[in-house]
């Protein structure tokens, strides 16, 4: 019988075969990532996978330089290195060199055809989106019957503000589980809850696929009941997640945010009833002030200094209508004695006085003779006015006329006509008088304009003075 080993030694010989075959080492190995995990110490740890298998590999911290991109889950690569087992835990991995982007992720790659099919159908449309019920008397659950989330709903539950928790056991892994949840939904729907949580625990994407298959996505958007997902962890993202009215960060943060904090409620109770108490407090004060004011009026002693207060207005009102009175009789009698007064017979004989010694001056005035003597005199007045236009309009002539001669001759100075009578010559092209040899150039056809006509001539030479 050979002699037994350790469990230890056993290992350490498997892995003394594993690194000694060529057949495992430096090996270029094709797989998706997933499940990927960094540590502090720069070290990655995840899988690699195809559709067949998987294999656990790392990257570690002075691999990571050699890797000009940052792995992602769903990421398809190339891995270089070799096969190592780890002897503590009897499990082998691929340490991986490096690495080299090959694609995305097959599943990747469905959960965005996915999503864009769905958002363009406007599932995910915030209009959509309908409230939670602020106090639910009946939460659905559909989540797995063993699992953490069920435990930990009921847990956050107890604290808040009570309800009744239905759950509906569904798969949320593997094979089957998109239509146990949407058999869930439905069975909740029709139990009439007011809201139902769809969830588990995190994993990778292969774990969590079920809420990412299209049946989960359109029986959340048909539910009558408002849906809240809360899937995997807070940086877990599915379908479900969009398709929902509410997002959860996890399972544990759906039941606090559908149920309101026991605590929170019973303060905003008493706030309220504070307020209420006070508001009463202060309507029965007015009304009480009001019910004073109205038996003062109505009490006898109320009403008969009332009727004092009108008998004393009573008899102001009456001496005032009496003053009134007679100041109007004292006024039409003062215009009565001035109508008397004017219409007396010894004031009409000193009007008609007055008046005829006015007809007597105006017929003065339209006698012939004053009428001739007045035409005179407006006579003389014209001949003098005229006498001073016409002088005044004789000297503005002259002086026009010496103005119009001086600027004659400035203008007959500036003449350019003027300047060619005395033997010069006036040089034009196509743009105008040439004013400077730079203006021409050798071949140009100009225009010479001198007194009595013009001739055209070539420039053969140019020389400018310097």
């Amino acid at each position: 019988m050979p002699e037994p080993v350790t469990v230890t030694q056993l290992n350490t010989r498997v892995r003394e075969l594993l690194t000694a075959s060529p057949q495992v080492r430096d090996q270029w190995v094709s797989g998706e990532i997933s499940n990927l995990k960094r540590y502090p110490s720069g070290h990655y740890y995840f899988t690699l996978k195809d559709p067949g298998s998987e294999i656990r590999a790392v990257l570690f911290a002075r691999s990571r330089a050699r890797v000009d991109f940052e792995p992602q889950d769903n990421m398809k690569v190339l891995a270089f290195g070799s096969v190592d087992m780890y002897v503590q835990r009897g499990s082998y991995q691929f340490i991986v060199e490096t690495m080299r982007k090959s694609g995305v992720g097959d599943l990747y790659a469905a959960f965005e055809a996915l999503k864009t099919r769905l958002g363009e159908e406007g599932l995910f449309d915030p209009s959509r989106k309908r409230p939670l019920p602020p106090f639910p008397g009946r939460i659905g659950v559909v989540t797995s019957e063993k699992g953490a989330v069920i435990h930990d709903i009921i847990t956050t539950s107890a604290s808040r503000f009570p309800a009744d928790i239905i759950l509906a056991p569904a798969l949320v892994q593997g094979e089957g589980a998109a239509a146990s949840i949407v058999k869930g939904i439905e069975l909740l729907n029709r139990a009439g809850v007011d809201v139902i949580i769809v969830g588990r625990g995190g994993g990778s994407i292969e774990d969590l696929w079920a809420f990412n298959e299209e049946p989960v996505a359109r029986a959340i958007a048909a539910s009558e009941a408002p849906v809240v997902s809360a899937v995997g962890h807070e940086t877990d993202f599915t379908i479900a997640d969009f398709v929902a009215d509410v997002r959860a960060p996890t399972p544990t943060g759906a039941a606090a945010i559908i149920l309101k904090d026991r605590g929170d409620v019973l303060s905003r109770v008493e706030t309220a009833m504070s307020r209420a108490d006070s508001a009463l407090g202060g309507v029965i004060e007015r009304m009480r002030h009001r019910f004073q004011l109205l038996d003062a009026r109505l009490s006898p002693e109320s009403a008969a200094r009332t009727l004092d207060m009108m008998s004393m207005q009573a008899d102001d009102l009456g001496i005032r209508a009496e003053a009134s009175v007679r100041r109007s009789m004292e006024s039409m009698k003062s215009r009565f004695r001035v109508l008397d007064a004017r219409l007396s017979p010894g004031k009409a004989l000193t009007d008609l006085g007055a008046m005829g010694h006015r007809l007597d001056a105006c017929m003065a005035r339209l006698a012939p003779s004053a009428a001739m003597r007045e035409i005179g005199s407006r006579m003389q007045g014209c001949d003098s006015l005229w006498g001073r236009v016409s002088s005044g309009c004789r000297s503005d002539l002259d002086a026009a006329e010496a103005k119009l001669e001086s600027l004659s001759a400035r203008l007959e100075a500036l003449n350019p006509r003027s300047v060619l009578s005395r033997g010069y010559g006036m040089v034009t092209g196509p743009g105008g008088v040439i004013e400077s040899i730079s203006d021409v150039s050798v071949g140009d056809t100009v225009t010479i304009v001198l007194r009595d006509g013009s001739a055209a001539a070539e420039i053969k030479e140019k020389d400018a003075d310097v």
